[in-house]
């Protein structure tokens, strides 16, 4: 049987070589282990062997099968490679000219956030970032936000699953539930828990609302805000200061103005209306663009700061209102689609 053996597996490893395909390889595959194989006919063998010589000859036939099975295993894996080399083709020669049309850009979205930051970093704004998972605390409680006010329905709000764990994800309180942010007010509150004032920080991101998406609305878009703490911190900075942003980023003439509104993390708050006359397909003389207002002190204790030394005032927008208003785009689905027809219009604009 040891000759059987031997000259069974000097068979199979020349006849294994020429094969190329896998058909091939199963029907012998078939002829050597299968139910009727070669080898399974030598097992079979093992009845009519001496006693005494039943285990030699029984780790002689596990050596023979392990080293058949190598040599399977090793013609299969070079019939995968073969295959994987037709489906990639011939290599590339990284010498070749490319064959893209052109240079590509940045997203409108990643223009108009970049553009913003850079004119606020003229003024002393440094850029801050924060997780897009939140906390109750972060997202709502340090913001004034009140556990029955209607942001915080699950309506109106992502929340992860009771039992959902993120190790990178500060909590503040161990029973805070996780959710995808509905604001990048959260880095404020972030930030302000670091360290002392004074603080100047724009924080731009992505955030999520359970929002029916539309020609003005989507589950998910991205703003920028703003916030500045320090001693005397007035309404007047805060004009000034939009007053900046603005006409550096839409040019001379372009005028803001104040109106009352309500917000839990500001007193007094205002919505943002912008005078856009001069820009393309806008017919209104003034647009809402964002909100703002001076710092709740209740904001200041929730972080530990006194609301009788320091002030402050915060404000935010939709990046992708900006993006519309600034190059006539009148659906904010288009954003999200990667339509080449849009998207080879901003080619060369940085």
């Amino acid at each position: 049987m040891q000759e059987q053996l031997s000259s069974l597996l000097a068979k199979a490893s020349a006849e294994l070589q020429s094969i190329r395909s896998r058909p091939e390889l199963e029907a012998a595959k078939a002829r050597y282990v299968g139910p009727n194989g070669e080898l399974t006919a030598l097992m079979k063998q093992m009845g009519s062997v001496a006693k005494e010589l039943r285990p030699a000859m029984g780790k002689l036939v596990n050596e023979s099968k392990a080293r058949l099975q190598a040599l399977l295993d090793s013609r299969l894996r070079a019939i995968e490679e073969s295959e994987l080399e037709a489906r990639l083709g011939p290599p590339i020669d990284p010498t070749l000219p490319a064959p893209d049309e052109g240079p590509g850009t940045f997203h409108p979205l990643t223009l108009v956030r970049e553009e913003v930051c850079r004119i606020l970093r003229k003024v002393g704004f440094v850029v801050a970032d924060g997780p897009e998972v939140e906390t109750e605390f972060y997202c709502f409680d340090a913001l004034n936000t009140p556990p029955d006010h209607p942001a915080r329905d699950p309506q109106d709000t992502f929340y992860f699953p009771p039992g959902a764990r993120f190790g990178n994800v500060s909590r503040h309180r161990p029973d805070e539930r996780y959710l995808l942010r509905t604001h990048t007010s959260s880095v404020q509150v972030r930030t302000m828990l670091k360290g002392p004032p004074p603080i100047r920080i724009v924080s731009p991101g992505r955030v999520y609302r359970r929002d029916t998406s539309d020609a003005s609305h989507s589950a998910n878009f991205h703003q920028v805000e703003c916030l500045y703490v320090d001693r005397n911190v007035t309404v007047r900075d805060l004009k000034a200061l939009l007053d900046y942003l603005f006409a550096a980023l839409m040019g001379p003439g372009t005028k803001t103005r104040f109106r009352p509104h309500y917000f839990g993390y500001t007193e007094p708050s205002f919505e943002v209306d912008l005078s856009a006359r001069h820009l393309p397909k806008v017919n209104k003389e003034w647009i809402e663009i964002g909100g703002c207002g001076i710092v709740d002190p209740e904001v200041f204790r929730a972080v530990g700061y006194d609301p009788e030394v320091w002030t402050g005032y915060a404000f935010g927008m939709g990046l992708e209102r900006l993006a519309m208003t600034l190059y006539g785009i009148d659906d904010i689905r288009v954003f999200y689609q990667n339509d080449l027809r849009l998207l080879r219009q901003f080619t060369g604009t940085i």
